[in-house]
């Protein structure tokens, strides 16, 4: 089941249809194993940020009670809103921004990032915000793209960063070191997987990733 709450926060027409297209594309090859892996361990009540077209929804496992999604662009939160009608446990879509999330503290057990802390206007508020809605000893599960451990594809995101990427993008950055950002937010890594995806012979900026699980310290 699902609703909505209104009111338009982010507004990015082109790239919402051009990433539909992509996320399908990528489920196909991958992603939808990488998000099973991300929401294995979900449980009780789950804040999920950035719900994008609401392929996570899917994989939620019996023991989630309930998913409150928070997706701030139009078109992706009405696809989110359609795959929460099908999802095998409750969820709840609204409107909302990482920098103010529409939650009280300590109300959730588990806090899922995916493919959205690169977007994120300031990852510190929102990594503060998840963790102000989460219960002491929550969880944040997260699968993120982060900043090449080689020095030459560094230089090659930062200066996509600094230029043409955030603008095609809508928003996102390829460069952002998310996993020392995750600690310096009061998180307690408790475990991480690096990897790259898609794993092909010329990899796209966004090929160095992690996904892993953080604990609320």
């Amino acid at each position: 089941m699902t609703r909505s709450a209104g009111g338009t926060t982010v507004h990015h027409p082109w790239f919402a249809r051009m990433w539909v297209r992509i996320a399908a594309a990528a489920e196909e090859h991958g992603a939808a194993e990488h998000r099973a892996r991300l929401l294995a361990e979900a449980r009780g009540r789950v804040l999920e940020l950035g719900a994008g077209t609401g392929a996570n929804f899917a994989h939620y496992p019996p023991g989630v009670d309930e998913v409150l999604a928070v997706e701030p662009e139009p078109h992706l939160r009405t696809l989110a809103e359609q795959a929460g009608e099908r999802a095998g446990v409750p969820v709840t879509v609204v409107d909302g921004t990482a920098d103010a999330l529409p939650a009280a503290d300590a109300s959730v057990d588990t806090a899922v990032a995916s493919l959205v802390l690169c977007s994120v206007p300031d990852q510190a508020t929102a990594l503060a915000e998840l963790r102000r809605v989460l219960r002491p000893g929550g969880r944040l599960l997260f699968w993120e793209h982060v900043r090449s451990g080689r020095p030459g594809a560094a230089r090659v995101q930062r200066l996509l960063d600094r230029t043409v990427w955030p603008a095609v993008g809508g928003g996102c950055h390829c460069s952002r070191q998310t996993l020392d950002a995750i600690t310096d937010a009061g998180f307690a890594v408790e475990r991480v997987e690096r990897f790259r995806f898609p794993d092909v012979r010329l990899p796209a900026p966004t090929a160095p990733q992690v996904l892993g699980v953080a604990v609320r310290g």
